[in-house]
């Protein structure tokens, strides 16, 4: 049991002790840094002067991906963190890894601290739950993908920014008008697989996997290469060409460009709210993803992306009951509410919306509701569930190597999308005989 000495000792020429309290330490390891690592450390202060028990240390830990493999490092050398941060992708990986986690509904049956699985928002806590509906980690920061307009750049290149671009038709002709009123960055992505490719086949209720994407069985092949996603892909690589679409990176990095008013259109989490409202020198709307209309079950619903929280095995109890109080902490309405007030993430309980827009929050800044409406608009289907894939961190490297040679004219949008299959389904293999 890790403790930290927080007493002090008397005062006196004789150094009488008066007082000696220690409180019982909890280890969270975190992806966050800039404005999300400074409102996650200020939960964790918050938290931390709201009892005297417990203390919670947090640390970061690198991108996602680091933090992830950080754990798996710490748990085989027995130093893990009571709880972890691990991206949505990894969710496969966690269910699978039998004795390095505890799940979160046994970590908080066992603590007392207050807890219901029926308080959290149906499409989210699904990503997070076993087949028998236990929950397994607490969807901490859950976010997806929205359509962010840069006003000042439509109105520079003589296009209107109040404009329907509610389907991809749209705004085809509106990236056409940018360019050709001068806009030399029409549209940027950041996380393309999770945009272009997972939270499309979701949007246009088709499948990106078989066995409901991962859900159903371990045994699953990935259909990303279906007609809808290559025609998609198909339209995005023209895009490309024209340069009416700029690739910047894998990951968030065409979020600096956006910020910096460099470019009009942006598809990116709705987490990007925090740094883009910090940043932007411009006005900004935020719209509804768009979607091919009359492709598949259009609009469905997009899923998550962002991260749940996982408790670690190899821990005492007492540091159990201090993970779980820490959890229930983060779950409740008020820090629920703030916290997707202040980032852009989903409010992960109906309590904590039903909050936000109680306290005129979406009045007062419109879009901020997009996300929400559009994950929660229509039931989940089985190719709106959400992805739950073996190996998916590495897939998703296939799945940009190969859009990168779609982007750059190198494979067309069917050889890439056949090319990432074949790729994909030899580490799902894998997967599956190592886990049977």
């Amino acid at each position: 049991m890790k403790k930290s000495l927080i007493g002090a000792l008397a005062v006196s020429t004789m150094l009488t002790p008066i007082a000696a309290s220690a409180q019982t330490e909890v280890q969270f390891w975190h992806a966050f840094t800039g404005r999300l690592g400074e409102l996650v450390a200020a939960q964790v202060e918050d938290f931390n002067a709201s009892q005297s028990e417990y203390v919670v240390v947090q640390s970061h830990k690198g991108n996602y991906s680091e933090t992830l493999n950080s754990g798996i490092a710490a748990f085989r050398a027995g130093e893990q963190p009571h709880i972890l941060m691990v991206f949505e992708v990894g969710t496969a990986t966690m269910m699978a890894a039998g004795g390095a986690v505890r799940p979160m509904h046994e970590v908080m049956a066992a603590s007392g601290a207050t807890f219901d699985q029926d308080a959290y928002i149906g499409a989210v806590k699904g990503y997070y739950t076993s087949t028998e509906g236990d929950m397994l980690s607490l969807p901490f920061n859950a976010s997806t993908p929205v359509l962010w307009v840069n006003r000042d750049a439509m109105e520079a290149a003589g296009v209107d920014p109040d404009m329907d671009l509610s389907t991809w038709q749209n705004v085809d002709a509106a990236l056409g008008a940018l360019k050709a009123g001068g806009e030399e960055c029409p549209l940027v992505t950041a996380w393309q697989s999770w945009i272009h490719l997972e939270n499309f086949s979701a949007y246009h209720d088709v499948p990106f996997a078989s066995q409901d994407n991962g859900f159903a069985g371990l045994d699953t092949e990935l259909m990303l290469n279906g007609p809808a996603q290559v025609a998609h892909l198909t339209a995005m690589g023209q895009w490309a060409q024209d340069g009416k679409f700029i690739y910047t990176g894998r990951r968030n990095e065409g979020g600096a460009n956006f910020r910096a008013g460099e470019c009009a259109l942006f598809t990116e989490s709705s987490a990007g709210y925090a740094g883009i409202k910090a940043e932007a020198e411009f006005e900004f709307d935020v719209r509804p993803l768009p979607y091919w209309e009359g492709v598949g079950n259009s609009p469905q619903n997009t899923i998550i992306g962002g991260a749940s929280l996982w408790v670690m095995e190899g821990h005492e109890a007492d540091e159990y009951k201090g993970a779980g109080e820490f959890l229930s902490f983060l779950s409740s309405s008020d820090v629920q509410a703030q916290w997707h007030q202040d980032t852009g993430y989903l409010p992960i309980t109906a309590e904590a919306s039903a909050a936000t827009k109680a306290s005129g929050f979406y009045e007062e800044n419109v879009g901020t509701e997009v996300a929400v409406i559009q994950m929660t608009a229509n039931a989940t289907t089985a190719n709106s569930n959400g992805l739950r894939l073996g190996s998916f961190d590495q897939i998703r490297g296939i799945i940009d190597e190969e859009l990168e040679g779609i982007w750059s004219g190198d494979k067309t949008a069917q050889e890439a999308m056949d090319s990432a299959k074949e790729r994909g389904d030899a580490l799902l293999r894998r997967f599956e005989q190592a886990n049977r």
